[in-house]
């Protein structure tokens, strides 16, 4: 390994092995530092000890890697799961759950090596960089985060010319077409064809799920088991987190289901199209919704909705670490002690739809709700049920009465003793 040799200090950057961080360690070099370089396994395509050797030859005094994966179910995908978390209701937060977690372990590293700062290889446009940054000073506020990519002003083509001088490997004309991120919770799209949000994201733009028209013809039924709002079981088989969500991102995927195109507010002040492949997220998601719907009150399914939004917002805008964020996280934790039982889903066609739910807690009682034999509900307490839960309007409109008489009917239409008839099939009527 190379020895490090101190000038203005050592600089932990968070490293994915592509063009843009592997330039990042020339330029850092180039200021002054000595570069450790972390890179982190959330479940994503990467060899790392591929990775760190890169690291190493493109000049990294010291190279960390981690498989953080099960970590990053436990600690970061669950708790979202609990909280139903998507931001604006449609983006399940793979990529910024994983910022607060990569973020945690760089100022860790930065702490066991006695770094001066941590660097990411993000844009002055991205929100990764807010995530990053505060996310890493959030747990080692003596911290400078220095952005490579964001200071140096380089056009494309500088990099690339930059990556050639110092014998920094550079990608293959024609490739990267679109900018990707990846983990286990799945994988964001962006760039090229699909800046202009007129264009029809391409085929090739996916790879964790099918075309739903290339798809197999025949539904398949799909159980999912949940203990305490944490799925644990698929069809009947017990698995552990990474694994269940890895075999339920080819399941789903196959059948074509998790693809999203929305158009984001982005933190950073604008809209941005963005494409998302989350089949296991999406079926995940889908399932705990309905059985928190047969196992929790109305009242806590009500107020638990404006605390998903919060919670979602939170997550997306790197205040994963806040005090607020971990008291929602109470009060989830609490709730979902009741979230058990078994989902039973369709998927078919690029869809995931629940067709059946049942639970030890549910709070779904047959007796009460068939309109069958063996009906228990008492019929005749609703004649007082309706008029004490009507008293507040009756009382306000006997001092304000409606003005009945102002009625007037919808064009178009006709009322007589007999019948209510379109104005056209009366007599005069066109």
């Amino acid at each position: 390994m190379p020895k490090c040799e101190e000038y203005k200090g050592k600089v932990v950057l968070a490293y994915s092995g592509g063009l843009d961080t592997s330039v990042a360690i020339a330029w850092l070099k180039d200021q002054g530092y000595d570069v450790v370089t972390f890179t982190a396994d959330v479940g994503q395509s990467v060899n790392l000890e591929v990775a760190k050797d890169k690291a190493l030859k493109t000049g990294a005094c010291n190279a960390y890697v981690m498989d953080l994966t099960s970590e990053f179910v436990s600690d970061f995908v669950w708790p979202a799961l609990k909280a139903n978390a998507m931001y604006q209701g449609t983006y399940p937060l793979n990529s910024a759950l994983s910022r607060p977690l990569i973020a945690k372990y760089l100022a860790w590293i930065a702490k066991e090596e006695n770094a001066v700062a941590v660097a990411h290889g993000c844009t002055g446009k991205g929100q990764d960089q807010v995530r990053f940054e505060v996310c890493a000073k959030a747990n080692h506020p003596d911290l400078k985060v220095i952005a490579p990519v964001r200071d140096w002003h380089f056009s494309r083509d500088a990099e690339i010319a930059y990556a050639a001088e110092h014998g920094i490997p550079v990608p293959a004309e024609g490739s990267g077409v679109y900018s990707i991120d990846e983990n286990l919770w799945g994988r964001s799209i962006e760039c090229g064809i699909l800046e202009n949000p007129w264009n029809e994201p391409p085929s090739d733009a996916f790879t964790l799920t099918k075309d739903p028209w290339d798809t197999p013809d025949t539904p398949l039924y799909l159980e999912v088991t949940f203990e305490k709002g944490i799925p644990v079981a698929l069809d009947g088989e017990t698995l552990d987190g990474p694994t269940l969500i890895k075999k339920l991102n080819k399941i789903a995927g196959d059948y074509g289901v998790g693809r999203i195109d929305m158009l984001e507010d982005r933190l950073v002040g604008f809209k941005s199209r963005e494409v998302y492949e989350c089949p296991g997220a999406h079926v995940l998601i889908s399932a705990h919704k309905a059985l928190e719907t047969l196992t929790l009150s109305k009242d806590v399914l009500q107020g638990k909705v404006a605390m998903e939004q919060q919670y979602a917002k939170m997550t997306y805008e790197a205040n994963w670490f806040s005090p607020y964020k971990e008291a929602l996280d109470v009060f989830f934790d609490h709730v979902n002690q009741y979230v058990n039982g078994v989902v039973r889903l369709r998927l078919y066609k690029g869809q995931a739809v629940v067709v059946g739910v049942k639970s030890p807690n549910a709070l779904y009682k047959e007796d009460l709700a068939t309109y069958s034999e063996g009906d228990a509900f008492d019929h005749d307490a609703a004649v007082g049920f309706i008029k004490i839960w009507g008293l507040p309007v009756v009382t306000w409109r006997q001092e304000h009465p409606a003005d009945l008489g102002a009625l007037q009917l919808l064009p178009g239409m006709k009322v007589s003793a007999e019948e209510t008839v379109p104005l056209n099939n009366a007599v005069g009527g066109k």
